[in-house]
């Protein structure tokens, strides 16, 4: 999204920058959410009957080029067991990934 889009304002302001805080600066009480780590949700989707799919490469190299001209240094991304992780100073803030049921029936009845 350009910069000047009200929509990436809005979600760097309600939700970016204050699950950043939260992860980043916040210890004890002033720590508003705990969020369980990536691999615990890999796990317990595993469990739940889907597959997990691999990080497309165009899409990573796409992401890693943003990234490097528009963000600052110490913002990173890289992948792990097929999830995409994004964070900053060491520090991972998001890991994203896709997944598809196990037995997965397409719109017109056959198993993919």
């Amino acid at each position: 999204m350009p910069r000047e889009s009200k929509m990436r304002i809005h979600m760097e302001r309600n939700i970016i920058i204050p699950q950043a805080i939260n992860a980043i600066a916040c210890e004890g009480s002033e720590r508003v959410e705990r969020p369980e780590k990536y691999r615990q949700w890999q796990a317990r989707t595993i469990r739940a009957g889907f597959t997990q799919l691999p990080v497309d490469s165009m899409i990573m190299k796409k992401i890693e080029n943003y990234v490097r001209e528009l963000y600052h240094k110490e913002f990173f991304m890289d992948e792990d067991r097929k999830w995409l992780r994004m964070g900053w100073k060491g520090t991972i803030l998001f890991a994203l990934s896709t997944w598809k049921p196990n037995d997965y029936e397409s719109v017109d009845g056959k198993t993919k």
